[in-house]
């Protein structure tokens, strides 16, 4: 699918509470998943709903999710309507009101059934693409997954043909008397996701410093 291609809402993905902050780009939503780190699975497990955060990663419009073989979310999953959220928050929303605080965030919901990934090379490149979401430049520079570790892990591929996003930017919306009166501070309070100075494994030989693609990261 292009990521030109509109997002195409579905009863489940329709936003119904603020319309007006719904998204119908799909290179945004692309954009949105690749800044983010963390997204969070929704599955029924047993017969309760399980939410888990985990790291994923995106190749054109499939995201990919991993953990252990023997995990009960990836286990549920499988076959299986999945929910995926991830949000990204850009501030937080200090009204005039306590009823009208808020805050800016990009979010994106994804429906959809995922499947259990068992082709080998489609593995692969989908463990490469969640470690180098995360960590990029780290897929070469370390050891690549050995046959034990790639058969005690499972990976989840869900499609991200049925996904909204929604948007909050700006100032508070305080009613107008509340404006008048100008009694509280209002604005925006600006967050911000920052790497600091990477702190060495003890178990480092002394003299190894932290390679380039590590030092990318830090602001």
């Amino acid at each position: 699918m292009s990521p030109k291609s509109p997002l195409s809402p579905t009863t489940r993905s329709t936003p119904r509470r603020h319309r007006e902050r719904a998204r119908d780009d799909r290179a945004e939503l692309h954009a949105l998943l690749d800044e983010a780190l963390i997204c969070h699975l929704g599955v029924i497990a047993g017969d309760a709903p399980l939410v888990l955060p985990t790291c994923y990663g995106r190749l054109e419009d499939t995201v990919y999710l991993h953990g252990s073989s023997a995990a009960v979310s990836l286990r549920s999953g499988a076959q299986a309507p999945v929910c995926v959220t991830v949000t990204l928050l850009d501030g937080l929303v200090y009204a005039r009101s306590v009823f009208s605080h808020s805050a800016n965030y990009r979010s994106a919901v994804v429906h959809g059934d995922a499947r259990l990934v068992t082709e080998a090379d489609e593995k692969l490149d989908a463990l490469r693409a969640i470690v180098e979401h995360t960590t990029p430049g780290s897929w070469d520079h370390a050891r690549q997954p050995s046959r034990k570790e790639l058969a005690a892990t499972a990976v989840l591929a869900l499609d991200l043909t049925e996904a909204s996003v929604k948007v909050r930017t700006g100032a508070p919306a305080d009613e107008e008397a509340d404006v008048a009166t100008g009694a509280a501070w209002a604005g925006v309070l600006p967050v911000r996701t920052t790497f600091d100075k990477p702190d060495p494994c003890p178990l480092l030989p002394p003299g190894v410093e932290p390679p380039a693609h590590v030092l990318a990261r830090v602001g």
